[in-house]
Protein backbone atom coordinates (compact mmCIF):
# COMPACT_ATOMS: atom_id res chain seq x y z
CA UNK A 1 0.00 0.00 0.00
CA UNK A 2 1.20 3.48 -0.86
CA UNK A 3 -0.30 6.71 0.49
CA UNK A 4 -0.36 9.25 -2.34
CA UNK A 5 -1.50 12.82 -2.88
CA UNK A 6 -2.98 13.88 -6.21
CA UNK A 7 -3.68 17.53 -7.03
CA UNK A 8 -5.71 18.49 -10.09
CA UNK A 9 -5.55 22.18 -10.93
CA UNK A 10 -8.14 22.98 -13.56
CA UNK A 11 -9.65 26.11 -15.01
CA UNK A 12 -12.39 26.41 -12.39
CA UNK A 13 -11.25 24.37 -9.37
CA UNK A 14 -8.24 22.93 -7.59
CA UNK A 15 -8.81 19.52 -6.03
CA UNK A 16 -6.92 17.22 -3.69
CA UNK A 17 -7.12 13.46 -3.24
CA UNK A 18 -5.07 11.78 -0.54
CA UNK A 19 -5.55 8.04 -0.91
CA UNK A 20 -4.14 4.65 -0.01
CA UNK A 21 -3.47 2.75 -3.22
CA UNK A 22 -2.85 -0.98 -3.59
CA UNK A 23 -1.83 -1.65 -7.21
CA UNK A 24 -2.76 -5.37 -7.27
CA UNK A 25 -5.16 -7.65 -5.47
CA UNK A 26 -7.24 -10.81 -5.95
CA UNK A 27 -9.00 -9.36 -9.00
CA UNK A 28 -5.90 -7.69 -10.37
CA UNK A 29 -7.65 -4.33 -10.28
CA UNK A 30 -6.18 -3.05 -7.03
CA UNK A 31 -7.88 -0.70 -4.60
CA UNK A 32 -7.96 3.04 -4.03
CA UNK A 33 -9.22 4.15 -0.63
CA UNK A 34 -9.92 7.83 0.04
CA UNK A 35 -8.25 9.50 3.02
CA UNK A 36 -9.17 13.08 2.01
CA UNK A 37 -11.01 14.33 -1.08
CA UNK A 38 -11.44 18.10 -1.29
CA UNK A 39 -12.36 20.72 -3.86
CA UNK A 40 -12.00 24.51 -3.89
CA UNK A 41 -13.40 26.76 -6.61
CA UNK A 42 -10.57 29.19 -7.39
CA UNK A 43 -11.39 30.15 -11.01
CA UNK A 44 -7.72 30.01 -12.07
CA UNK A 45 -8.76 30.42 -15.69
CA UNK A 46 -10.69 33.65 -15.13
CA UNK A 47 -10.10 35.83 -18.20
CA UNK A 48 -7.54 33.50 -19.84
CA UNK A 49 -9.65 33.04 -22.97
CA UNK A 50 -9.59 36.84 -23.46
CA UNK A 51 -6.14 37.85 -22.16
CA UNK A 52 -4.02 34.75 -22.60
CA UNK A 53 -2.64 35.23 -19.06
CA UNK A 54 -3.34 33.99 -15.55
CA UNK A 55 -4.59 36.93 -13.50
CA UNK A 56 -2.71 37.83 -10.29
CA UNK A 57 -5.90 37.51 -8.25
CA UNK A 58 -6.59 34.05 -9.70
CA UNK A 59 -3.06 32.89 -8.89
CA UNK A 60 -3.41 34.21 -5.34
CA UNK A 61 -6.67 32.29 -4.81
CA UNK A 62 -5.11 29.12 -6.18
CA UNK A 63 -1.95 29.33 -4.07
CA UNK A 64 -4.01 29.96 -0.93
CA UNK A 65 -5.99 26.76 -1.53
CA UNK A 66 -2.81 24.83 -2.28
CA UNK A 67 -1.13 25.91 0.95
CA UNK A 68 -4.05 24.40 2.85
CA UNK A 69 -3.69 21.20 0.84
CA UNK A 70 0.03 20.97 1.64
CA UNK A 71 -0.74 21.10 5.35
CA UNK A 72 -3.06 18.11 4.93
CA UNK A 73 -0.49 16.21 2.85
CA UNK A 74 2.08 16.63 5.61
CA UNK A 75 -0.43 15.71 8.32
CA UNK A 76 -1.44 12.48 6.57
CA UNK A 77 2.10 11.49 5.59
CA UNK A 78 1.63 11.04 1.84
CA UNK A 79 4.70 9.39 0.32
CA UNK A 80 4.23 10.57 -3.26
CA UNK A 81 2.78 13.81 -4.62
CA UNK A 82 1.79 14.66 -8.19
CA UNK A 83 0.39 18.02 -9.33
CA UNK A 84 -1.34 18.15 -12.70
CA UNK A 85 -2.49 21.36 -14.37
CA UNK A 86 -4.79 21.46 -17.37
CA UNK A 87 -6.50 23.79 -19.82
CA UNK A 88 -6.11 27.28 -18.32
CA UNK A 89 -2.42 26.77 -17.58
CA UNK A 90 -1.75 25.27 -21.02
CA UNK A 91 -3.17 28.44 -22.58
CA UNK A 92 -1.41 31.00 -20.36
CA UNK A 93 1.62 33.00 -21.48
CA UNK A 94 2.73 33.46 -17.84
CA UNK A 95 2.42 29.86 -16.71
CA UNK A 96 5.98 30.07 -15.31
CA UNK A 97 4.52 32.14 -12.45
CA UNK A 98 2.14 29.28 -11.69
CA UNK A 99 4.95 26.73 -11.84
CA UNK A 100 7.15 28.70 -9.45
CA UNK A 101 4.32 29.04 -6.93
CA UNK A 102 3.53 25.32 -7.01
CA UNK A 103 7.19 24.35 -6.53
CA UNK A 104 7.40 26.72 -3.56
CA UNK A 105 4.34 25.13 -1.92
CA UNK A 106 4.64 21.41 -2.73
CA UNK A 107 8.31 21.02 -3.65
CA UNK A 108 7.37 19.32 -6.93
CA UNK A 109 7.13 20.70 -10.45
CA UNK A 110 3.54 20.75 -11.75
CA UNK A 111 2.93 18.85 -14.95
CA UNK A 112 1.07 20.94 -17.49
CA UNK A 113 -0.39 17.96 -19.33
CA UNK A 114 -1.51 17.91 -22.92
CA UNK A 115 -5.14 17.35 -23.78
CA UNK A 116 -4.39 13.74 -24.72
CA UNK A 117 -2.61 13.10 -21.41
CA UNK A 118 -5.51 14.67 -19.53
CA UNK A 119 -7.91 12.45 -21.43
CA UNK A 120 -5.98 9.28 -20.58
CA UNK A 121 -5.85 10.14 -16.87
CA UNK A 122 -9.58 10.90 -16.86
CA UNK A 123 -10.33 7.58 -18.58
CA UNK A 124 -8.30 5.62 -16.02
CA UNK A 125 -9.92 7.39 -13.10
CA UNK A 126 -13.45 6.95 -14.42
CA UNK A 127 -13.28 3.35 -15.62
CA UNK A 128 -10.93 1.56 -13.20
CA UNK A 129 -13.86 0.50 -11.02
CA UNK A 130 -16.68 1.04 -13.53
CA UNK A 131 -16.88 -2.66 -14.45
CA UNK A 132 -18.86 -3.32 -11.26
CA UNK A 133 -21.72 -1.24 -12.74
CA UNK A 134 -21.67 -3.45 -15.87
CA UNK A 135 -22.16 -0.77 -18.53
CA UNK A 136 -21.72 -1.85 -22.14
CA UNK A 137 -18.33 -1.26 -23.73
CA UNK A 138 -16.74 0.60 -25.38
CA UNK A 139 -17.26 3.72 -23.28
CA UNK A 140 -17.14 7.32 -24.42
CA UNK A 141 -15.79 9.11 -21.36
CA UNK A 142 -16.53 12.85 -21.41
CA UNK A 143 -14.82 15.13 -18.89
CA UNK A 144 -16.40 18.60 -19.01
CA UNK A 145 -13.95 20.99 -17.41
CA UNK A 146 -13.75 24.74 -17.09
CA UNK A 147 -11.64 25.44 -20.15
CA UNK A 148 -11.77 22.25 -22.16
CA UNK A 149 -13.66 19.00 -22.57
CA UNK A 150 -11.93 15.66 -23.06
CA UNK A 151 -13.44 12.83 -25.10
CA UNK A 152 -11.98 9.35 -24.66
CA UNK A 153 -13.19 6.17 -26.37
CA UNK A 154 -12.12 2.82 -25.00
CA UNK A 155 -12.91 -0.42 -23.26
CA UNK A 156 -10.14 -1.63 -20.99
CA UNK A 157 -7.68 0.78 -22.63
CA UNK A 158 -7.86 4.06 -24.56
CA UNK A 159 -8.59 3.63 -28.27
CA UNK A 160 -8.90 7.29 -29.25
CA UNK A 161 -8.97 10.65 -27.50
CA UNK A 162 -9.47 14.32 -28.28
CA UNK A 163 -9.46 17.49 -26.19
CA UNK A 164 -11.35 20.54 -27.44
CA UNK A 165 -11.55 24.05 -26.04
CA UNK A 166 -15.13 24.02 -24.84
CA UNK A 167 -15.64 24.22 -21.09
CA UNK A 168 -18.12 25.78 -18.69
CA UNK A 169 -15.94 28.80 -17.85
CA UNK A 170 -14.75 29.38 -21.41
CA UNK A 171 -18.26 29.15 -22.90
CA UNK A 172 -19.70 31.38 -20.17
CA UNK A 173 -17.07 34.06 -20.71
CA UNK A 174 -17.35 33.81 -24.47
CA UNK A 175 -21.14 33.74 -24.85
CA UNK A 176 -23.23 33.76 -21.65
CA UNK A 177 -21.70 36.25 -19.23
CA UNK A 178 -24.09 39.09 -20.07
CA UNK A 179 -27.77 38.63 -19.33
CA UNK A 180 -29.62 37.25 -16.35
CA UNK A 181 -30.76 34.89 -17.77
CA UNK A 182 -28.90 34.82 -21.11
CA UNK A 183 -30.81 35.65 -24.27
CA UNK A 184 -31.87 33.04 -26.87
CA UNK A 185 -29.29 34.55 -29.24
CA UNK A 186 -26.49 34.06 -26.71
CA UNK A 187 -27.54 30.46 -26.05
CA UNK A 188 -27.69 29.76 -29.80
CA UNK A 189 -24.20 31.19 -30.29
CA UNK A 190 -22.84 29.00 -27.48
CA UNK A 191 -24.56 25.92 -28.92
CA UNK A 192 -23.10 26.62 -32.37
CA UNK A 193 -19.60 26.94 -30.86
CA UNK A 194 -20.05 23.66 -28.99
CA UNK A 195 -21.42 21.86 -32.05
CA UNK A 196 -18.42 22.95 -34.15
CA UNK A 197 -16.11 21.43 -31.54
CA UNK A 198 -18.16 18.21 -31.48
CA UNK A 199 -17.77 17.96 -35.26
CA UNK A 200 -14.01 18.26 -34.79
CA UNK A 201 -14.06 15.46 -32.21
CA UNK A 202 -15.75 13.14 -34.71
CA UNK A 203 -12.75 13.53 -37.04
CA UNK A 204 -10.42 11.74 -34.61
CA UNK A 205 -12.70 9.80 -32.23
CA UNK A 206 -15.20 7.27 -33.67
CA UNK A 207 -17.92 8.29 -31.23
CA UNK A 208 -20.57 6.20 -33.01
CA UNK A 209 -18.80 3.03 -31.80
CA UNK A 210 -19.46 3.91 -28.16
CA UNK A 211 -22.20 1.98 -26.37
CA UNK A 212 -22.11 3.87 -23.04
CA UNK A 213 -21.61 7.57 -22.36
CA UNK A 214 -19.79 8.21 -19.07
CA UNK A 215 -19.91 11.80 -17.79
CA UNK A 216 -17.38 13.30 -15.38
CA UNK A 217 -16.75 16.48 -13.40
CA UNK A 218 -18.80 19.10 -11.62
CA UNK A 219 -21.11 20.19 -14.43
CA UNK A 220 -22.23 16.61 -15.02
CA UNK A 221 -22.60 15.69 -11.35
CA UNK A 222 -24.55 18.89 -10.65
CA UNK A 223 -26.94 18.22 -13.54
CA UNK A 224 -27.39 14.69 -12.19
CA UNK A 225 -28.13 15.96 -8.70
CA UNK A 226 -30.80 18.31 -10.06
CA UNK A 227 -32.29 15.57 -12.25
CA UNK A 228 -32.47 13.25 -9.22
CA UNK A 229 -34.23 16.05 -7.29
CA UNK A 230 -31.77 15.79 -4.40
CA UNK A 231 -32.26 18.32 -1.59
CA UNK A 232 -28.48 18.63 -1.21
CA UNK A 233 -25.38 17.26 -2.89
CA UNK A 234 -24.98 13.54 -2.16
CA UNK A 235 -22.08 11.87 -3.98
CA UNK A 236 -23.27 8.38 -2.97
CA UNK A 237 -26.56 8.97 -4.83
CA UNK A 238 -24.95 10.69 -7.80
CA UNK A 239 -22.07 8.27 -8.46
CA UNK A 240 -23.18 5.55 -10.88
CA UNK A 241 -26.56 7.16 -11.55
CA UNK A 242 -28.07 6.94 -15.03
CA UNK A 243 -29.60 10.19 -16.29
CA UNK A 244 -31.66 10.16 -19.49
CA UNK A 245 -31.23 12.58 -22.37
CA UNK A 246 -34.72 13.94 -21.68
CA UNK A 247 -33.76 14.68 -18.07
CA UNK A 248 -30.53 16.38 -19.13
CA UNK A 249 -32.40 18.53 -21.66
CA UNK A 250 -35.03 19.53 -19.10
CA UNK A 251 -32.40 20.47 -16.49
CA UNK A 252 -30.35 22.38 -19.07
CA UNK A 253 -33.34 24.34 -20.27
CA UNK A 254 -34.25 25.21 -16.70
CA UNK A 255 -30.74 26.39 -15.84
CA UNK A 256 -30.41 28.53 -18.96
CA UNK A 257 -33.75 30.21 -18.30
CA UNK A 258 -33.13 30.76 -14.58
CA UNK A 259 -31.77 33.91 -12.99
CA UNK A 260 -28.57 33.80 -11.00
CA UNK A 261 -30.55 33.95 -7.75
CA UNK A 262 -32.71 31.03 -8.84
CA UNK A 263 -29.66 28.92 -9.72
CA UNK A 264 -28.00 29.78 -6.41
CA UNK A 265 -31.06 28.54 -4.53
CA UNK A 266 -30.79 25.02 -5.97
CA UNK A 267 -29.91 22.63 -3.14
CA UNK A 268 -27.16 20.66 -4.91
CA UNK A 269 -25.48 23.76 -6.38
CA UNK A 270 -21.95 24.59 -5.26
CA UNK A 271 -21.65 28.39 -4.94
CA UNK A 272 -18.66 28.39 -7.28
CA UNK A 273 -20.70 26.79 -10.08
CA UNK A 274 -23.66 29.17 -10.07
CA UNK A 275 -22.26 31.40 -12.81
CA UNK A 276 -21.03 28.63 -15.13
CA UNK A 277 -23.43 25.70 -14.69
CA UNK A 278 -25.67 26.77 -17.57
CA UNK A 279 -22.81 26.47 -20.04
CA UNK A 280 -21.66 23.18 -18.53
CA UNK A 281 -25.12 21.69 -18.80
CA UNK A 282 -25.44 22.94 -22.38
CA UNK A 283 -22.21 21.15 -23.34
CA UNK A 284 -23.55 17.86 -21.94
CA UNK A 285 -26.92 18.39 -23.61
CA UNK A 286 -25.34 19.06 -27.03
CA UNK A 287 -23.08 16.01 -26.70
CA UNK A 288 -26.06 13.75 -26.06
CA UNK A 289 -28.10 15.30 -28.88
CA UNK A 290 -25.33 15.36 -31.49
CA UNK A 291 -23.99 11.89 -30.73
CA UNK A 292 -27.36 10.25 -30.12
CA UNK A 293 -26.96 9.03 -26.54
CA UNK A 294 -30.18 8.21 -24.69
CA UNK A 295 -28.55 8.35 -21.25
CA UNK A 296 -25.32 9.21 -19.42
CA UNK A 297 -23.76 7.18 -16.61
CA UNK A 298 -22.42 9.65 -14.05
CA UNK A 299 -19.08 9.04 -12.34
CA UNK A 300 -17.66 10.87 -9.34
CA UNK A 301 -14.26 9.40 -10.22
CA UNK A 302 -12.21 11.23 -12.82
CA UNK A 303 -8.76 12.67 -13.57
CA UNK A 304 -8.04 13.07 -9.86
CA UNK A 305 -8.37 9.31 -9.36
CA UNK A 306 -6.31 8.73 -12.51
CA UNK A 307 -3.49 10.84 -11.06
CA UNK A 308 -3.63 8.84 -7.81
CA UNK A 309 -3.52 5.50 -9.66
CA UNK A 310 -0.47 6.72 -11.61
CA UNK A 311 1.45 7.01 -8.33
CA UNK A 312 0.81 3.41 -7.22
Amino acid sequence: MTRVAAIDCGTNSVRLLIADVVPGGPSGEGTLTDVERLMRIVRLGEGVDRTGRLAPEALARTFEAMRGYQELIERHGAEKVRVVATSATRDAANRDEFTAGVVDIFGVVPEVVTGDEEAALSFTGATRELAALRPARPYLVVDIGGGSTEFVLGGSTVQAARSVDIGCVRMTERHLRDGDPPSPEQISAAAADIDAALDAVRQSVPVDEARTLVGLAGSVTTVAGIALDLPEYDSSRIHGSRITAAQVHEVTRGLLHATRAERAAIGVMHPGRVDVIGAGALILDRIMREYGFGAVVVSEHDILDGIAWSLA
